[in-house]
């Protein structure tokens, strides 16, 4: 484990010994680790969802009209039209 001297506003600091005292987390480096494992999964979850709408973007446009495209959507995974 890789050991690093960051500087944090004191009431960063102040919020983060304060979720330690509730018994939150067991100390302040591991609610920073904590949020920093939470900002690369968010991170991650952003790429997949930009990449699916790259996708969608790319495959083109659906000559169908709205209300059609709908009701096959209905139909598909509600097995009816309404």
């Amino acid at each position: 484990m890789k050991q690093v001297s960051i500087a944090i506003p004191d009431d960063e600091i102040d919020w983060a010994q304060s979720r330690v005292a509730a018994g939150e987390f067991a100390s302040i480096d591991a609610y920073f680790s904590d949020l920093a494992q939470r900002d690369r999964a968010s991170a991650e979850e952003i790429g997949w969802l930009q990449a699916e709408i790259d996708k969608g973007l790319a495959s083109g446009i659906d000559a169908r009209p709205a209300g059609q495209i709908f009701a096959d959507v209905r139909s598909k995974y509600f097995g009816h039209d309404g």
